[in-house]
C-alpha cells in the first residue's frame, strides 16, 4: 500500500481549496493547481484566512497552523505534480473535461501515483478507461465544505485495485472522515437520493404547490433537515445539480430523472446559486429577482 505524503489538487474552487486546506492541516505536502491565476490566488488567500481563523479560535494549534502554511503551495502548471503520491481533481462536473485532464495527468505523474476524482456522479470506470493505470483510479467524493463535512464517498471503478482502495480509505480516515463505499452507478449513493429530492422541490415550486420559503421550511422543520432542498441547491450550485440530474437521466434511463424545466431555466439565466449571488434565493442586494417560468 502506497504511503501518501504529498497530494496534488486540481481546481481552486470551493471544493478544491477545501480539500487542499484539509490535506495541509493534516500534515501532507500540498500543491494546489488552477489554470486561472486569479482563481488560484483567491483560493490560496481563502485557505490562509481559514487556517488563521482556526488557530485564533483554538481549533488548530499555532504550530500546526504554521506547518500547514509551509506545506501548501500553488501551481499554474500541472507538470508540478510529477512527484505527488495522489492527485484529486475537483473541477467542473463534465465527463469530457475530466477525461481530458486524466489523460494529461496520466502522462505527468509517477507510475505509483493514484488519480482520484471528486466527481459526484460521473462513472469512475469511464474516467479510468482513458488512462494507462485504471487500477489506480478511484472516486473520492468529499461533501461541501470538505474541512467541515464528515463524509467521504469512495467509489471503485471496474478495475480499481484493493491497494488503491485501501490507500484512499486510509487517507480519508487520516482526514478524520467517515467513509461510505458505493458501486460505480450514476450518482453513487448520496446524489442518487439527494438530487431527485432537490429536483422534486423545483417541481413543487414550478407547479405552484408552495412558495420557496414554505417548501424549505417544510423540509427543515418537518423532516429535520438542516437546510431546505432549494436553499441547499443554491449552496451546491444549480449548474452542478443540473449536471448531476442529466447524468442520472442518461445513465439510468428513467423519466423520473428528467431535470425540472425551472431548474434548467435558472441555469440558462445564470442563476447558479450563492457563488453567483442569485439562484432560487437572491444573495445580492443589487441583483433583481427573476420571474419564474409560467406554471404548468
Amino acid at each position: 500500500m502506497v504511503e501518501i505524503k504529498s497530494i496534488g489538487v486540481v481546481g481552486g474552487g470551493q471544493m478544491g481549496s477545501g480539500i487542499a486546506q484539509l490535506a495541509a492541516a493534516n500534515g501532507l505536502d500540498v500543491i494546489l493547481h488552477d489554470s486561472d491565476s486569479t482563481a488560484l490566488n483567491k483560493a490560496l488567500k481563502s485557505i490562509s484566512d481559514n487556517i488563521q481563523r482556526l488557530v485564533s479560535r483554538g481549533h488548530l494549534s499555532k504550530d500546526k497552523g504554521a506547518d500547514a502554511f509551509r506545506r501548501l503551495k500553488g501551481a499554474s502548471n500541472l507538470e508540478d505534480f510529477h512527484r505527488v503520491d495522489i492527485v484529486i481533481e475537483a473541477i467542473v462536473e463534465s465527463e469530457d473535461v475530466k477525461k481530458k485532464l486524466f489523460a494529461h495527468l496520466d502522462k505527468i505523474v509517477k507510475g505509483s501515483a493514484i488519480l482520484a476524482s471528486n466527481t459526484s456522479s460521473i462513472s469512475i470506470t469511464r474516467l479510468a478507461s482513458i488512462t494507462c493505470r485504471s487500477s489506480q483510479v478511484i472516486g473520492m467524493h468529499f461533501m461541501n465544505p470538505p474541512p467541515i463535512m464528515k463524509l467521504v464517498e469512495i467509489v471503485r471503478g471496474a478495475d480499481t485495485s484493493d491497494d488503491t482502495f485501501n490507500t484512499t480509505k486510509c487517507l480519508a480516515e487520516r482526514f478524520g472522515k467517515t467513509i461510505i463505499c458505493s458501486q460505480d452507478f450514476p450518482g453513487f449513493i448520496v446524489n442518487r437520493i439527494l438530487m431527485p429530492m432537490i429536483n422534486e422541490a423545483f417541481h413543487a415550486l414550478y407547479t405552484g404547490v408552495a412558495t420557496k420559503e414554505d417548501i424549505d421550511t417544510g423540509m427543515k422543520l418537518g423532516t429535520n433537515h438542516p437546510m431546505g432542498p432549494l436553499e441547499l441547491a443554491d449552496f451546491i450550485g444549480l449548474d452542478v445539480c443540473l449536471s448531476i440530474m442529466k447524468v442520472l437521466h442518461a445513465g439510468l434511463g428513467d423519466s423520473k430523472y428528467v431535470p425540472c424545466p425551472l431548474l434548467v431555466q435558472y441555469v440558462d439565466a445564470g442563476r447558479l446559486g450563492k457563488k453567483r449571488g442569485i439562484g432560487v434565493y437572491n444573495y445580492s442586494k443589487t441583483t433583481k429577482e427573476m420571474k419564474p417560468l409560467a406554471r404548468l
